[in-house]
């Protein structure tokens, strides 16, 4: 007991020496230099193809005007966040440089409609970060000094709700408002570079997560955006968007985070208890046809105590609420693949679907940047996780379970297929769920369905053409055929699939490619399955089912792997061999990555120290869904 104490006793003095001295973090460096920042690369316009171009686009960026990121440390506008989107560099909030190595080709920036621009331009406010910059406290303060800094000043963001809706606070909304319309104009080059006029909605009941980011398809939008201090249930919202959608805007929602909202984002209910209907089936997909399932905040697809069959559910999982209690939250209604199951069980039951969403990701990133690269993170919030010191908790003494950041992840991006790059046409591929997401890389997917295709045309030179002509893309609906197709060819009584997928260029091979697929049974109970439907590297399945692995060639000590292992292209034609005509069903693609370092890896490497589990992922694609309606 005395050799356990005296243990004890030494550990507790060399932390609290180790916390008086700064951190040598070199994530801090270089220092922003605005007048040599590098300006964004010129980059081609893209044609009409009716066969639709991969465009690349991140529709959750926050800025300097969201007071949560300005008290943290944020002072890039959104002028910052479409120029770093364009490929060009900016700086980081706490004062060294940022830029994407590639440039995507849409974003939106969606700072919270709640006191938007309130807190940067209210003088009587004097925030800790603007009375000692956040760069200078890491170059100087202990991490005791800045826990301190930090607790204080994150006190100090939840007491800014002494900001309601006056006239002086509406007026300063309209001209932030007025803002992000013009930069967005300014930015938006068609065929070249989309910009989506946007904001996000921000209820949050007891630190449960009902976001939403409202979406335009042009300038015609409100004078003012319908906020959560108008309402906070998503009910009245729709109505909102629906009166504006009457008044000529075209305009959707985007439900994020659902995996921190307690199971109220996809709940089996209406949002006062009552039992839901056709109409409130019709109005929620008519206003919120994709939801976010991939961002910095964890991932929002499924769960394992939901799906605990499948192996690749365990990936970036954060379910603590936003609550100052950080509770864990309710599986079940938390997660899109959940949602999706419900919903083709009312459509058995009840003849009406809730959950007929596409699904993309993004970052909701704080720092007007899209930050998705895991050997090129920096962070959410600058005060929370700004650099590798901040995110591995080493230039700051706070124990695992008060650092929420550190369980952050290091995604998304929307992968849409738009027949060009103007607003029109990427809100018109949002509306009609031709979408994926990934965890960050640009991995290429491609998934059809059809009672009208055959093996052959995977081997065609005008696969494209047949398999648009003949089946739905990945968000479309299929139904049994009365009759023979257009060409003559008898339909099949089962469904197949045409699906192929191509690595990020500049990333990792490809593991595995799967259909995920959930019915009805007679009695209206939903299942699920994984199926393994292209593997690299010659692998067969067992006898059981399941799949050896395709191995882990990741340094964790040099954050780096080869390519050694992996496919750089996967494709199939897959039909359904357990089809039953009289279930709803749905069908989606998921392409799987071979392991990678984490950014808390890569993080590791540049501090010295040891990495924390887990040291290496699997990252991804996955698609929206097919949906077979039964008769």
């Amino acid at each position: 007991m005395k050799h356990t104490m005296t243990t004890v006793t030494l550990t507790l003095i060399v932390g609290f020496i180790t916390a008086c001295s700064p951190v040598e973090d070199p994530t801090l460096f270089p220092e922003f230099d605005p007048d040599n920042a590098i300006p964004a690369p010129p980059k081609p316009a893209v044609e009409h193809q009716a066969n639709r171009h991969l465009l690349w686009g991140d529709l959750h960026i926050h800025t300097s005007y969201s007071t949560d990121a300005y008290t943290l440390g944020v002072q890039a506008t959104p002028d910052d966040a479409y120029t770093f989107a364009r490929g060009g560099e900016i700086g980081h909030g706490i004062g060294y440089p940022i830029r994407i190595d590639r440039p995507l080709d849409f974003a939106a920036v969606t700072d919270h409609s709640e006191y938007m621009g309130a807190a940067r331009v209210d003088e009587s406010l004097v925030l800790g970060l603007e009375e000692r910059s956040l760069r200078e406290r890491l170059l100087n303060d202990s991490p005791i000094s800045l826990t301190f800094a930090m607790l204080n000043i994150i006190r100090n963001v939840r007491g800014l709700d002494l900001y309601s809706n006056s006239p002086q606070t509406l007026a300063i909304a309209r001209s932030a408002w007025q803002l992000m319309i013009d930069t967005a104009n300014a930015h938006y080059e068609p065929g070249v570079f989309t910009t989506l006029v946007g904001y996000e909605w921000t209820s949050m009941p007891e630190g449960q997560n009902l976001h939403r980011n409202v979406l335009y398809r042009d300038t015609n939008v409100p004078e003012l955006p319908f906020s959560s201090l108008d309402s906070g249930n998503p009910e009245d919202l729709w109505d909102a968007l629906d009166e504006q959608r009457a008044a000529g805007k075209a305009v959707m929602a985007i439900p994020h985070n659902g995996n921190v909202s307690n199971g109220l984002m996809y709940e089996r209910a209406k949002a006062d208890g009552t039992p839901m209907t056709a109409e409130y089936a019709r109005q929620r997909m008519r206003n919120e046809p994709i939801s976010e399932i991939l961002q910095i905040k964890g991932t929002s697809d499924t769960h394992p105590l939901l799906s605990p069959e499948d192996e690749f559910a365990d990936f970036e999982l954060l379910s603590t609420l936003l609550s100052a209690s950080g509770e864990k939250g309710k599986a079940q209604g938390s997660y899109a693949r959940d949602a999706l199951r419900a919903g083709i069980e009312f459509a058995h039951g009840q003849d009406f679907n809730p959950y007929r969403f596409g699904v993309i990701g993004s970052s909701d990133s704080h720092n007007a940047s899209s930050s998705v690269e895991e050997d090129n993170h920096h962070g959410k919030l600058p005060l929370m996780d700004g650099t590798a010191g901040l995110r591995l908790a080493k230039s700051i003494f706070l124990p695992g379970s008060a650092h929420r950041s550190r369980d952050w992840g290091s995604a998304g991006l929307a992968g849409v297929w738009s027949e060009e790059n103007t607003r029109e046409s990427v809100f018109d591929a949002l509306v009609r769920k031709e979408t994926f997401a990934t965890s960050g890389p640009r991995i290429s997917l491609r998934f059809f369905g059809s009672f009208s295709y055959a093996p052959a045309m995977m081997q065609s030179a005008d696969l494209l053409e047949q398999a648009y002509a003949l089946g739905v893309p990945m968000g479309g609906e299929l139904s049994l055929p009365n009759t023979t197709s257009e060409v003559d060819a008898e339909p099949s009584p089962v469904p197949g699939f045409a699906l192929w997928v191509a690595k990020d260029p500049e990333g990792a091979n490809l593991d595995r490619l799967q259909i995920i697929k959930g019915w009805v049974d007679a009695a209206g109970a939903s299942h699920e399955k994984v199926f393994d439907v292209a593997l690299s590297g010659n692998r067969e399945p067992r006898a059981d089912g399941s799949v050896a692995s395709v191995g882990n060639t990741v340094d964790v000590a040099r954050a780096t792997y080869t390519n050694d292992i992996g496919a750089s292209e996967l494709r199939t034609f897959w039909v359904d061999p357990e089809f039953e005509p009289d279930q709803e069903a749905f069908y989606y693609a998921r392409a799987i990555e071979i392991p990678t370092p984490r950014w808390s890896t890569y993080d590791a490497m540049q501090l010295g120290v040891s990495a924390p589990e887990p040291v290496s992922i699997q990252e991804r694609a996955i698609s929206s869904a097919i949906w077979y309606q039964a008769k």
